[in-house]
């Protein structure tokens, strides 16, 4: 393995790794102590945003408890396994490569899926 490769592969691992424990570090403050982040656009404006729930969706999927994480924000649920799929092949790609750069078509999705979102929050709040 070549020396770039393995820095690369490791500032990814370190940053994977830094992600998980301040999810777990989270997740543990929050079951713990019921201290949420709250949502600052619903304390604005008392609607939903598209992200509302996240916490609860991520606490829910830590249970294995799909049918919580489905209602505490069915549109996050369904972009996840996309989402996933393009962590993965952007990782990749940063490792080989050394670049984050998305093609036309992972860039296309991540619109798709912003849109997405979009529609949601607004339909949520109907």
């Amino acid at each position: 393995m070549q020396p770039s490769v393995k820095r690369r592969l490791l500032r990814l691992l370190r940053f994977y790794g830094l992600l998980l424990l301040a999810g777990g570090l989270y997740a543990l403050v929050c079951t713990t102590f019921g201290f949420w982040i709250p949502c600052p656009f619903r304390a604005l404006t008392g609607y939903l945003c598209p992200g509302c729930g996240v916490s609860h969706l991520c606490l829910s999927l830590l249970r294995l408890d799909f049918r919580g994480a489905w209602a505490a924000n069915p549109a996050i649920c369904v972009l996840l396994p996309f989402g996933a799929v393009l962590a993965v092949r952007l990782s990749v790609r940063y490792v080989k490569a050394g670049t984050l750069r998305a093609t036309r078509a992972e860039s296309a999705c991540l619109y798709a899926a912003c849109a997405a979102l979009v529609v949601f929050g607004i339909v949520r709040n109907l």
